[in-house]
């Protein structure tokens, strides 16, 4: 089965989760599920930009998904198509500044790091949807992007404060004030134009794969150093591509258009935690109690909003 045909199945689900209404909701598994999908992204970006400059490594994740989601440029062929292709142009942008701050922080820090740093815009996020929504935070929202910001702390600051962060660590920090800006554009684009999530996460790629580009011949000049041979890499990319690409951008577009900015942010902050366990059983870093007990308090954020009782003033 053709990823592309995963995907058309997974809009499927999604509509017919709309319709059954199940106990937690379709659309807050999957966030959950891109959580779990996004924290192992951290370990295999590790792994791979190990063997690979980093803006190379972004044009060949970028250039792949590209054009696996080719077809999906089709729902491009509406009347207001210029203004679309500008909007979704734009979220490509954004996200390819998150991935050039999160792919370098990651390459100068440590996996568990990186993943912990990045859930940072659980805090941004309502800031950021105050500032570009003009929609103010409810309490209960303030209340567990604290939690999950408390977590993130503990997690971070696992091993003692003592030390100063890295440059890896406040790409990081950039990454996910980014992410909540990136958040919000999704919201109130995806309302303007009404394009199908696969198609703007086709734009999207395009853009990055083309940005990617652009930086690796501006830094590197016109050479394509060659490409790595190892089973390890390849299989890295392919997760990264097919999962943490192509499937997590397409549920995460997707939902950001039926849900508020806060809510995708919050329901994917149990990211660091997954992040942290696959980073210790991939790649044996090390965490303290102190750690799990951070990762705990994201966790109850992100269950605490996803309760059946709040989604009906999501």
């Amino acid at each position: 089965m053709s990823p592309l045909s995963i995907a058309a199945g997974a809009k499927g689900l999604l509509s017919a989760g709309r319709r059954s209404r199940p106990l937690l909701g379709l659309v807050e598994c999957l966030l959950l599920l891109v959580a779990v999908i996004w924290g192992g992204s951290y370990s295999a970006a590790k792994l791979a930009t190990g063997q690979m400059p980093v803006l190379q490594f972004l044009v060949l994740r970028f250039g792949l998904t590209f054009v696996i989601l080719l077809p999906a440029l089709r729902g491009l062929s509406v009347a207001s198509w210029p203004a679309a292709l500008a909007g979704a142009s734009t979220l490509g942008i954004v996200l390819l500044a998150v991935f050039v701050c999160e792919t370098f922080g990651v390459s100068f820090t440590t996996a568990s790091n990186a993943a912990f740093l990045i859930s940072l815009c659980v805090a941004f996020t309502p800031l950021c949807e105050w500032w570009l929504l003009r929609t103010r935070p409810t309490r209960t929202v303030l209340v567990a992007a604290a939690l999950s910001l408390l977590g993130a702390g503990l997690l971070a600051f696992q091993h003692g404060g003592a030390t100063s962060l890295a440059w890896g660590d406040l790409l990081m920090v950039l990454a996910a004030l980014l992410r909540g800006v990136m958040v919000c554009l999704t919201r109130r684009l995806g309302q303007r134009h009404g394009l199908p999530a696969l198609t703007v996460t086709a734009v999207q790629m395009g853009v990055m794969a083309l940005g990617s580009a652009l930086l690796m011949l501006a830094v590197h000049g016109p050479v394509w150093p060659p490409l790595p041979r190892s089973a390890p890499f390849w299989l890295a990319m392919a997760f990264l591509v097919l999962f943490c690409t192509l499937f997590a951008f397409f549920v995460q577009n997707y939902a950001a258009s039926r849900t508020s900015p806060s809510r995708v942010a919050l329901l994917m902050g149990s990211e660091p935690m997954w992040g942290a366990l696959i980073a210790v059983l991939w790649l044996g870093e090390q965490m303290a109690v102190q750690g799990w007990i951070g990762g705990l308090l994201i966790v109850v954020s992100a269950w605490w909003v996803a309760r059946p009782e709040r989604r009906k003033g999501a």
